[in-house]
């Protein structure tokens, strides 16, 4: 696994937008704000052609131009990490179009986007043997303060810290709106995670902790790029077997059955062999029943065969703050319910 080098001290932030671009409010001025704030820092930007576009379906531009931008930045443009501009819909119409083998003969780049950018944070790892950050999109760098989770972030990128913990609250309603584009996350829910361990005995006062390597995203792309001829997922798993998988997965469109069907078509074609634990977000569909299956059984309905952790409504995802996850990357995951502990830690070995 190739990890990229931090981003050095002035040195120069790329953004591309292989998803939405940043063309509507509040968007536009959030990114315009984190642009502002970075060079503030003492950072160089360059951004690519489609930062600014909103022309394609679902995404920034057409497939092709997105694609071209991808490649462009991995391999010619001479900056030091990528970020990118959003999240969106049909990033996975890009992919078709980006050179993973030119990326993964190139030098190694940090690159950090959630949930449609799966498609690159999933991809880099299981195709290109090279680590990404499953974290925020660049205009969460302009709100007005910055809260830890951005700060931890940064940290990684920068090579600061090595180590992020989960955070007490979370926000159930954004403030933020056209309106008002730099507002900070809403925090107001108290954090409380669900687990269950290798016994299926749903644990609450104790300590337990478990290591492997990391990999996920959102499930909602994850099960898309199942079976396609982007999947390598069975070669990742063996030439990682040693180490063991800790898959984390987090859902934005899925209700209660989306989330257990997608769950199914993973576990069916083989994705969590040599599993060593599972780390699932607050899913957007938040304490929703369908038919009477809830967020947690639709989970563990699925994953408990596997009599390994299970770690549900972890600081992952749509609900933010969301940690830092880097994809990819070796780690120890340390849980501590007992007293006023941190309830989750992650230690990147």
């Amino acid at each position: 696994m190739r990890y990229p080098d931090s981003l050095p001290a002035g040195g120069t932030i790329g953004c591309i937008a292989p998803s939405f671009g940043c063309n509507i409010e509040p968007y536009r001025s959030a990114f315009d704000n984190a642009l502002k704030t970075w060079q503030q820092m003492g950072y160089h930007t360059v951004l690519g052609p489609n930062c600014y576009e909103g022309s394609g379906i679902g995404i920034s531009n057409t497939p092709e131009k997105c694609g071209a931008e991808v490649n462009h930045f991995f391999a010619e443009e001479n900056c030091d990490i990528i970020l990118s501009c959003g999240g969106g819909e049909l990033m996975c119409e890009v992919v078709s179009y980006i050179d993973f083998e030119r990326i993964a003969r190139a030098k190694a780049k940090w690159y950090m986007g959630f949930s449609d950018n799966t498609n690159l944070t999933f991809l880099l790892p299981t195709l290109c043997d090279t680590a990404a950050i499953y974290g925020p999109c660049a205009p969460a760098f302009g709100m007005r303060e910055w809260h830890p989770a951005l700060k931890d972030a940064w940290g990684l990128l920068s090579g600061r810290i090595t180590e992020v913990h989960g955070y007490p609250l979370w926000e159930k309603e954004s403030l933020k709106d056209e309106e008002h584009p730099l507002e900070p996350y809403n925090v107001t829910e108290e954090k409380k995670l669900v687990i269950y361990d290798e016994t299926g005995r749903r644990i609450d006062g104790e300590k337990m902790s478990f290591r492997g390597r990391l990999i996920g995203g959102c499930l909602d792309c994850l099960d898309t790029l199942v079976g396609t001829r982007f999947d390598r997922v069975a070669a990742f798993n063996e030439r990682y077997q040693e180490d063991g998988i800790i898959w984390f997965m987090e859902s934005c469109d899925l209700n209660p059955m989306g989330i257990r069907r997608a769950l199914w078509q993973l576990k069916e074609a083989g994705w969590f062999q040599h599993v060593k634990g599972f780390l699932i977000g607050r899913p957007l569909c938040f304490g929703e029943e369908f038919l009477g299956l809830d967020q947690y059984e639709a989970v563990y309905g699925v994953l408990g065969e596997y009599h390994v952790p299970v770690v549900m409504d972890v600081d992952l995802g749509h609900l933010p703050p969301s940690m830092p996850v880097i994809s990819g990357g070796m780690a120890e995951v340390s849980l501590d319910l007992s007293g006023n502990g941190t309830e989750i830690g992650i230690k990147y070995l």
